[in-house]
């Protein structure tokens, strides 16, 4: 028997007869990681994509300690979308359907409030719901969670960039204490480890094998005049069409012209440099953060303290001054086992800077695409931002829009991204082909009972 069957785990017979008919034989490797930790009780941070068997580790580990004589809500599950929600519910009926009347609801927005409170009051074991139902359902005392031993955050990562953390943050103080957390992300930015700290004990962290390591390849292109340079750049970002490339400039000066220049051949760019003030600065960073703009033009300094992972491609328009920067700047592109491009414009004058980088041209250098590209259809970014005239002081917050957007008439939640909620103003992303959808569920129907003005930020 190998240590990645199932039968080598200490798991209820009924739910191995389950997984054995259901086709399950041998773990992934985020199971085989993760699985006996789960099942010895310890706090678990498990590190994988969606596809990676993570539903089924975090399932069983919950409906293994399930005890189905009491119906009082014992395990919860947050998911960022009512989309995911339905699919984790039905994993997790699947893996129970060989006990009897296991009870598992789904609570999330954009669906009838009445029906849940009459699910609840036939009780119920597992709950897998989002965060701003799930806090509305406790707000009104309609959903207890005292009895809760098992918490889950899936697509943790997904949930704080729709702005959950203080919904979050909420529903964790309705929990016990002493219970088994279990949380589940894609990638791993800061604030994963700031909610780490602050509601696990002692989570070890488990991470499914990447298939490719991080690969970055670098193209050198030579570039003698201002007006080359600029040509070459469109051909680079015409070519490669990348959804997210991050422009490096040496001076704020040229940083604007670069993305004024970019927007009159109808790139989706904007730039942030110094002379910008907080609320343009912050605008411009959240538009590309949550793919509505596919360039962002900037100087290192401006650039300095970005958390944005996952660009396509970077591009030096300026060699960098010191060969630490420049490995900084392509450093930011081909993370998480993703592929990334680097292309660094120069001229004959600064090849005395390329030695410093220890770069061989001859290798790097490489002809730049043809003319026919300018000639081509520039790619309309995935999604578009939507601001709404009202924030933190409307009281308004991240589940409410995802409410508002998602009920009768609206869009799908999973075609719903980042959500920036501050004092006076929310920014949400929709997919770009829904976006006048989206736009007229908020303007014709209210948002807490009230109407807010709302508009496509470009």
């Amino acid at each position: 028997m190998s240590s990645t069957d199932f039968s080598a785990l200490k798991l209820n017979p009924d739910f191995l007869k389950n997984l054995s008919s259901l086709g399950y034989e041998s773990m992934t490797p985020i199971q085989a990681l993760s699985l006996p930790m789960i099942l010895s009780g310890k706090d678990v941070i498990g590190q994988g994509k969606t596809g990676s068997g993570k539903t089924a580790a975090f399932g069983l580990g919950l409906l293994q300690k399930l005890d189905t004589t009491s119906f009082k809500a014992q395990a919860i599950v947050l998911c960022p979308t009512r989309e995911l929600a339905d699919q984790v519910a039905s994993e997790i009926r699947k893996l129970a359907r060989t006990v009897h009347n296991i009870k598992v609801l789904t609570l999330c927005g954009g669906t009838p409030f009445g029906p849940q409170i009459g699910s609840l009051a036939h009780g119920v074991h597992i709950v897998v719901g989002t965060p701003g139902r799930i806090e509305e359902h406790l707000r009104k005392g309609t959903l207890k969670l005292s009895n809760i031993n098992t918490l889950v955050l899936d697509e943790a990562d997904r949930m704080l960039d729709m702005g959950f953390q203080d919904t979050i943050d909420q529903i964790i103080e309705k929990i016990p204490e002493n219970r088994q957390t279990l949380l589940f992300s894609a990638t791993f930015p800061v604030e994963i480890s700031s909610i780490a700290d602050r509601v696990m004990q002692h989570p070890t962290i488990v991470e499914a094998p990447s298939v490719e390591e991080s690969t970055i390849k670098q193209y050198f292109h030579l570039t003698n005049t201002d007006d080359e340079r600029m040509t070459a750049l469109r051909l680079l970002l015409a070519k490669h069409k990348p959804d997210s490339a991050l422009v490096f400039c040496n001076t704020k000066l040229d940083t604007q012209d670069v993305a004024d220049e970019l927007a009159y051949y109808k790139f989706y760019a904007i730039s942030i440099h110094g002379d910008l003030d907080q609320r343009e600065r912050d605008q411009a960073l959240i538009r590309f953060s949550n793919g509505s703009v596919s360039v962002l033009v900037a100087t290192d300094v401006a650039a300095r303290g970005l958390d944005i992972d996952d660009l396509d491609m970077v591009i030096n328009f300026n060699v960098a001054h010191d060969p630490e920067v420049h490995t900084h700047r392509i450093g930011r592109t081909g993370r998480a086992g993703k592929h990334g491009i680097a292309c660094t414009l120069y001229s004959d004058k600064e090849t005395r800077k390329l030695d410093l980088l220890d770069i061989d041209l001859v290798d790097c250098t490489s002809p730049l695409p043809s003319d026919n590209y300018l000639n081509k259809p520039i790619k309309h970014p995935t999604m578009t931002t939507l601001k709404i005239d009202g924030g933190k002081k409307q009281k308004l917050r991240p589940g409410d829009i995802v409410g508002g957007l998602t009920g009768k008439g609206g869009i799908p939640g999973d075609k719903i991204g980042k959500i920036n909620v501050v004092s006076n103003w929310s920014y949400v992303a929709v997919s770009s082909e829904l976006v006048k959808t989206a736009l007229q569920k908020i303007q014709n129907d209210k948002l807490k009972g009230k109407t807010f003005r709302v508009r496509i930020l470009s």
